[in-house]
């Protein structure tokens, strides 16, 4: 499975990824060692979550770097201006409002920050589509329209 990122957001997989190896993974550890010098385990709660912690942070550096290995960086400056692809960035005109989105991998998403996934009902509603094109969008409520007033 490929794992679409921009460089920034491959940079943070990275950051988080030497975090995880360098830092949490040997204070995990400690906290391991601490926790089997209390004793009888069986019955040692810090052991107990300790453990679970270190199983946790090792199924995530295997997830990330199985991400990594699996990336296409996106250079959303090469993009084909015309038509909504990952990596573009679209302003969308809906009713009388201007809201602004980039189409991303669901590793990068945050709809708060205006970053919504391609696999989302509204990245895919979004995904092909070309400037000025009119897109109808299911919500909660219904749905909605909305232009495709500019694609970066």
């Amino acid at each position: 499975m490929t794992f679409f990122l921009t460089p920034e957001g491959r940079k943070k997989i990275e950051q988080e990824l030497e975090e995880l190896r360098s830092v949490r993974r040997p204070q995990v550890a400690d906290r391991i060692r601490a926790a089997k010098e209390l004793g009888d385990l069986s019955e040692n709660a810090e052991y107990t979550t300790a453990k679970e912690e270190q199983g946790w942070i090792e199924n995530e550096i295997i997830r990330l770097e199985n991400l990594l290995r699996n990336v296409e960086i996106i250079d959303s400056h090469q993009k084909n201006k015309d038509v909504v692809r990952i990596g573009s960035t679209v302003k969308l005109k809906i009713k009388d409002d201007f809201k602004t989105f980039m189409i991303v991998d669901s590793e990068e998403s945050d709809p708060a920050q205006g970053r919504i996934s391609y696999e989302s009902p509204m990245g895919q509603a979004l995904l092909n589509k070309r400037l000025n094109e009119k897109v109808e969008f299911q919500v909660p409520t219904g749905s909605t329209t909305f232009t495709i007033v500019e694609i970066k």
